[in-house]
């Protein structure tokens, strides 16, 4: 069977193409998608091969490559010796953006009633944030900053406001995502460089700082500085994964004050969970799925743009050129 999908043929070009896709095997879905969400910072990178040579990303992308990683949708096909799905179920699965996509059973994560498909297309990036906040280890009362309200941003934010932080400082140039921010659970909004951060953040701790600082920009040149909002025996995360390593620096203040600087990355939790590593990728997006399904949390106020999948070289020519104008930008898959 074709289907459609979209490809990044080559750097700024995005087409809609054709593939094959075939019957379910042996413990295998088809998937026919409701909603797809762009990772505006991953998937821009990809497309304008914003990243160094020799770097992980130099390697990973190759035209034509396929992008996407939040896939939304509804069974279709139901392979062999399939235990827990059945046609008709609506799941989410992290794969490209295309109509139909075949998936691994074991892999896909059903998605409540009371969740649209929207909402659920946020599930692979809402992993990856809690792979941070589960690594910063959270006390209940910390002073927390978070640096960047793009996507990633503001999960961190509805994720730390669960855990009952003190303080909730977002920090953001852009007035409309600090909004967003506030509407999230941040207490303070600070639209300043990171530098200029230092006081308000010594008034609102009586000079302590922050006990966890998030930088969620994928900016090389945010570390340095952003370290200087962090207390003494205190906690860096650095979440996502810059195109630029070779520019993020780290000044004296990780020796000095003694920071822990703790990296997240999509790729850390185990495939499969044990007993002694309980949260696999899959829990992870079981778990933000019942936080929307309790209404714990929301990010239906996040999605700013919705482009039919034919226009998608559209939404990527908004990401680049008018960026703190979006949050979430979702393709959507129904038939015309």
């Amino acid at each position: 069977m074709k289907t459609d999908v979209i490809l990044f043929m080559g750097e700024g070009k995005v087409e809609i193409g054709s593939d094959e896709v075939s019957e379910p095997k042996d413990g295998e879905l088809l998937i026919e998608a409701e909603a797809t969400l762009i990772s505006s910072g991953t998937e821009m990178i990809c497309l304008d091969r914003k990243f160094e040579k020799g770097t992980s990303w130099d390697s990973w992308v190759q035209y034509p490559f396929r992008p996407g990683y939040s896939h939304a949708g509804r069974v279709r096909k139901v392979g062999a010796n399939v235990a827990g799905f059945a046609e008709g179920d609506r799941v989410f699965t992290r794969l490209h953006h295309a109509r139909h996509v075949i998936a691994k059973a074991a892999d896909a994560v059903k998605v409540p009633a009371s969740v649209d498909g929207e909402s659920a297309a946020w599930s692979g990036l809402a992993k990856i944030v809690q792979v941070g906040v589960r690594r910063a280890e959270h006390k209940l009362g910390d002073a927390v900053v978070v640096i960047g309200m793009g996507p990633l941003g503001q999960l961190a934010v509805r994720y730390i406001r669960l855990l009952g932080p003190r303080e909730l400082v977002a920090v953001d140039p852009v007035e409309g995502r600090l909004a967003l921010a506030k509407k999230g659970g941040a207490t303070v909004a600070l639209a300043k460089p990171v530098a200029d951060c230092i006081a308000d953040l010594k008034a609102l701790t009586n000079g302590a700082l922050a006990d966890v600082v998030y930088d969620v920009t994928g900016n090389a040149k945010v570390l340095a500085p952003a370290l200087s909002l962090v207390r003494k025996l205190g906690t860096f995360v650095l979440v996502g994964d810059t195109g630029f390593p070779s520019g993020q620096c780290i000044s004296d203040r990780l020796l000095v004050k003694g920071i822990r600087l703790v990296g997240a990355h999509d790729g850390l939790p185990p495939r499969e969970a044990s007993p002694q590593e309980p949260w696999s990728h899959k829990a992870m997006m079981e778990l933000f799925l019942r936080y929307l399904e309790r209404g714990q949390m929301s990010v239906k106020d996040l999605v700013t743009h919705r482009f039919p999948f034919a226009r998608a070289a559209e939404a990527f020519s908004l990401l680049r050129e008018r960026r703190g104008e979006t949050m979430g930008v979702v393709l959507t898959w129904a038939k015309a």
